[in-house]
């Protein structure tokens, strides 16, 4: 299949009302777009790599130094990782071919993860490996979310977003699941393993099930190069405040998933898992059924949605486990906020630089995620896990609501633009 032609991108392509249809886009509408199918299970197949993999690392890593903090920078290195990814290597998200890009980044994954299961492997090796996977993952995804924008016209890609932020919910469980399974069975190396073959098939579907296509940009990647885009992108108010709404608010409520486990040891796998539900059922109300005209004004209620229910843990030893299971499903719907958000920023992003703009909210969004969980350790650890949540979600509330009042006045025009517009 030839490139999409400009119309075919998020910034772009005409909406619904002005093509005269206001049919919603459908699931069969999704599977049917050519290569939305294997871009969709290639990303799949990513995900559970990560998982299992991650969860072998971590495993193999405090069976070897007994240590939390390590083992839980095994699952974390890769997020922080991403800041570095995103001041050096992300211009290059919009100035090499999709498909070689994607499939030559998941056989570095497969090959890295491959290297870590090796016996003798040095610690020191290990985790300097992990940084390294950190940083072209930076550059993995914004080429997949620019492509996306390629692949799906405008009326369609909220959609298509939602889908895959779906997929990534249910094979985070699966993984984790099947990663259980595998340390059981085999051991923390052969999960590894197991997690190098799924990067690996990732690879070939990329391969495989995508068609050629040009680079979005002209010109050639280089740590200069990104840091120009970087500094044009955040030179504008509202994208400067999009990309914050983006990293922040969530970030901090990662934080608080972050301390499922020392909150409740023996439990903690439901609350993953409730989780994982409210954010699958976040995403398919809002991606599938919400209105256009509806979607403009639920970004920041969402936001504050995933916040609010963390309060609860205020109460602390007082709060009944139900309503605490409760609550991280309420909250996990608020997720979907992200979809919205993504949107407003794609309308402020020229065509050649979407897949740069995605990299910067992905790489920022799990920085963010690392560092508050970091910063969710260390308020548990003066506190309780669940005063550290309750704190981490009034911090979520007030960054929400201070980013919603700079977003209302950035998008209100001044009397001096009516008045030309008038005239």
């Amino acid at each position: 299949m030839p490139a999409s032609p400009p119309s075919a991108s998020p910034s772009s392509s005409a909406s619904p009302s002005s093509t005269g249809t206001s049919a919603a886009p459908r699931y069969r509408d999704l599977l049917r777009t050519p290569e939305f199918t294997p871009l969709f299970l290639a990303g799949a197949a990513q995900t559970a790599a990560q998982t299992v993999a991650g969860l072998g690392l971590a495993t193999l890593v405090f069976r070897a130094t007994g240590s939390p903090l390590l083992s839980a920078l095994a699952m974390f290195g890769p997020s922080l990782a991403q800041l570095l990814g995103a001041t050096t290597l992300l211009s290059a998200a919009d100035r090499l071919p999709p498909r070689t890009a994607l499939a030559v980044v998941a056989v570095v994954f497969a090959a890295g993860t491959a290297v870590q299961a090796a016996p003798g492997m040095p610690l020191g090796a290990a985790f300097g490996l992990l940084a390294v996977l950190g940083v072209v993952g930076s550059l993995g995804g914004g080429v997949r979310l620019g492509l996306l924008g390629e692949i799906l016209p405008r009326e369609r890609y909220l959609l298509g977003r939602a889908v895959s932020n779906m997929a990534v919910g249910a094979c985070q469980i699966a993984g984790f699941a099947a990663g259980g399974v595998l340390l059981a069975v085999l051991s923390p190396r052969g999960t590894l393993l197991a997690g190098a073959a799924c990067y690996l098939l990732a690879g070939l579907l990329y391969r495989f099930g995508l068609t050629a296509r040009p680079p979005r940009a002209a010109g050639r990647p280089s740590p200069a190069e990104t840091w120009r885009t970087n500094g044009r992108l955040l030179a504008d108010r509202r994208r400067r405040l999009l990309y914050l709404a983006l990293w922040v608010p969530n970030g901090l409520i990662v934080g608080c998933e972050s301390l499922f486990v020392p909150y409740a040891p023996d439990r903690a796998g439901l609350l993953f898992a409730c989780a994982a539900v409210g954010m699958l059922a976040g995403d398919t109300v809002v991606g599938r059924f919400v209105p256009a005209r509806l979607q403009s004004r639920l970004a920041a209620p969402l936001q504050a949605l995933l916040a609010a229910p963390y309060l609860l843990f205020a109460l602390g030893a007082g709060l009944p486990f139900a309503a605490a299971v409760a609550a991280v499903t309420v909250s996990a719907a608020g997720y979907a906020a992200s979809l919205l958000y993504q949107e407003r920023l794609l309308a402020l992003v020229p065509d050649e630089s979407s897949g740069h703009a995605l990299g910067l909210h992905g790489s920022g969004m799990l920085a963010c995620q690392g560092l508050a969980a970091a910063l969710a350790g260390g308020l548990a650890q003066l506190a309780s896990p669940a005063t550290a949540m309750a704190l981490l979600a009034a911090a979520s509330l007030a960054v929400t609501a201070a980013l919603t009042a700079g977003l209302s006045s950035a998008a209100r025009p001044s009397p001096r633009t009516d008045r030309r517009r008038t005239a």
